[in-house]
């Protein structure tokens, strides 16, 4: 046995030498992110790519991030990629969507697609439509807004748009009730197609639909839609777009104002209760006397409960 242990140790000290240097295994290091650029030629590719593995738009700040290079070279990748991804010379397009840009199936082919998928497109009722219109327009708004509007309850059309992450909501409204601001979602860009708000269709656009807009109105709906529509043309609003960028300025400073008075009143509330820890702690009675300033109801002690006089029997 003796002999045994001892050739065991002899094996295992000459497993821990050092091996030389050219029989030496070694894993080679991954290279790092940042230390990859691709090259300027390579850029329009390496972007391609990006955008094909990618299930939600991809915003210039993300492609510079990824990339590493500068937002006039993505910019350029992008135009080259838009140029040979267009509407009618390939089947798939690049599109600029919510902020972002996203390959999508071209239209003349999105019925193959559905096909091949096996899905039928999503459609919205008239009423969640209308509901759907009324909150891109004119959002912020509460529902008692829009039923305003509608003339009817909209409770349940919401809670469905919600459902479907068309819709959000913003916050509430200060006033009596706090009714919640709705709005609508990213999502609601990507299913319409739209680059942003600012790109919703005015009311002018609307009294002058062209005759082929107004042919596949009448294709989808199954509607006739009549070549001019009464009352829009008094309600055309050319500072739509100049308005909603405001609103959303507004949004964004209200939103931080909140959270600035949020972050306020929670150190305010902290620097009470160390006070009121601090005066607890002074007051006659040590832990005590801290109890009580926190408001804890305390028995009397027995010394304090023998200071009282004894109640007096009725006979004496």
């Amino acid at each position: 046995m003796t002999t045994e242990v001892d050739t065991l140790d002899t094996a295992d000290d000459a497993g821990d030498e050092e091996l030389p240097a050219e029989v030496e295994l070694v894993d080679p290091a991954p290279e790092p992110l940042a230390a990859r650029t691709p090259e300027p030629s390579e850029l329009p590719q390496v972007i391609e790519a990006l955008l094909l593995a990618s299930q939600a738009p991809l915003s210039m700040a993300q492609l510079k991030g990824v990339t590493g290079m500068s937002a006039d070279a993505v910019s350029g990748a992008l135009e080259q990629l838009s140029e040979r991804y267009r509407e009618g010379a390939s089947g798939v397009v690049l599109a600029e969507i919510a902020g972002g840009w996203l390959f999508r199936t071209g239209e003349a082919q999105k019925v193959f697609v559905r096909r091949l998928l096996g899905v039928k497109p999503q459609r919205l009722t008239r009423a969640a439509l209308e509901t759907l219109a009324l909150v891109a327009y004119r959002q912020p708004i509460t529902r008692p807004e829009i039923e305003d509007v509608r003339g009817v309850d909209c409770g349940a059309v919401l809670k469905a748009l919600l459902e479907r992450r068309l819709l959000k909501i913003l916050g509430k409204k200060e006033e009596p009730g706090r009714p919640l601001l709705y709005g609508t979602s990213k999502e609601f860009l990507e299913v319409f197609s739209l680059k942003s708000l600012t790109a919703l269709p005015t009311l002018r656009e609307f009294h002058e639909l062209t005759e082929e807009s107004r042919s596949i109105v009448e294709n989808e709906t199954g509607e006739t839609v009549p070549a001019q529509i009464e009352g829009l043309a008094e309600l055309a609003d050319g500072g739509f777009a100049v308005k909603l960028e405001q609103n959303a300025a507004e949004d964004a400073e209200a939103l931080a104002d909140l959270e600035a008075a949020m972050e306020e009143a929670a150190a305010r509330a902290k620097k009470l209760s160390e006070q009121m820890d601090v005066v607890g702690s002074t007051m006659p009675g040590g832990d005590e006397g801290r109890a009580l300033s926190h408001g804890e109801s305390q028995e009397p002690s027995t010394e304090e409960a023998s200071l009282e006089p004894p109640a007096s029997s009725p006979g004496t």
